[in-house]
Formats: structure tokens, C-alpha cells, sequence
């Protein structure tokens, strides 16, 4: 399975980002380019402990089940799958130039991350490994549905 912490995959994955622009569309959900960027730099900061969230109660009942099936092979997260509501945004335009850099460097980052165990808000505590294959699969969704 494909993790953040290997160059290639790393590469990859900053590669896939440089290719979204403005005139970039999804092929399902209600997000649009720049909606989707700054979703996806505001996960990061919550992978890097830069931002915090109660745990979901839902979560600590299924939470663990969960995270075991999303990360049991190397099946894409599916579409629509729910997220944290504090890590969306209703802004419908922004600095996409800006958004797009600070999630390559998040990406870059990981080849010196430094925050496992991390708690997330419904999976609950995450091992590095469990991380590594989270975020590229987090992020490989993301990509796939703007077509990159």
C-alpha cells in the first residue's frame, strides 16, 4: 500500500496537486477547486497537530473498525465519504496559488513528520504507519475527483 512517508509516492502525490488550476472540475461532491484545496490544508494541519477536535462519539464506538476497513487495501476512499464539518469551508473563491503551495509543502513535510501518535477526531489515536497510508489515500481521493 502506498504511504506519504516514501519519496515516490510523495512525488507523486505534489505532481497530481500542481496539475489542479481554476479551471479544474469535479466529478462528484459539492466542492468546488479551491473549496477542495483548502479542505484538504486544513486536514493537514489537523494530521501535523496544528489543529485539534473533540473525538465524535460516534467515533469511539466505531471508529477503530473503521479506520481498519478504509486502510485494509489499496481500494481509493469512496466518493462522498464525510468529514469533519469544521474542515470545510463555504468561501466559494480564494488564493488558489496560495492553497496549492501550502499543501505541497505539507506533503513535502512528511519525509520529516513528526507527530505520531496523533489522535483524529473519529478514528482516534493513529500510528505513524496508519498515518502514512491515511493522508495518501485522504489526498489521492482528493486528486481523483478533480481528475488529477
Amino acid at each position: 500500500m502506498k504511504t506519504v512517508f516514501d519519496l515516490k509516492a510523495r512525488e507523486e502525490l505534489i505532481n497530481r496537486i500542481s496539475m489542479l488550476n481554476e479551471n479544474s472540475k469535479a466529478e462528484w461532491g459539492k466542492m468546488n477547486v479551491y473549496q477542495m484545496m483548502k479542505h484538504c490544508t486544513l486536514w493537514e494541519e489537523m494530521m501535523w497537530g496544528k489543529k485539534t477536535f473533540k473525538r465524535a462519539f460516534a467515533g469511539y464506538l466505531f471508529g477503530k473498525i473503521a479506520l481498519k476497513s478504509v486502510l485494509k487495501d489499496e481500494t481509493p476512499l469512496r466518493r462522498n465519504t464525510p468529514t469533519v464539518p469544521a474542515l470545510l469551508t463555504n468561501e466559494k473563491s480564494g488564493d488558489l496559488a496560495t492553497e496549492k503551495m501550502k499543501w505541497m509543502s505539507s506533503i513535502e513535510g512528511y519525509e520529516k513528520f513528526s507527530n505520531a501518535p496523533m489522535i483524529h477526531p473519529f478514528f482516534g489515536k493513529m500510528t505513524r504507519e496508519q498515518i502514512g497510508y491515511f493522508v495518501y489515500k485522504h489526498t489521492d481521493h482528493h486528486l481523483r475527483q478533480f481528475h488529477c
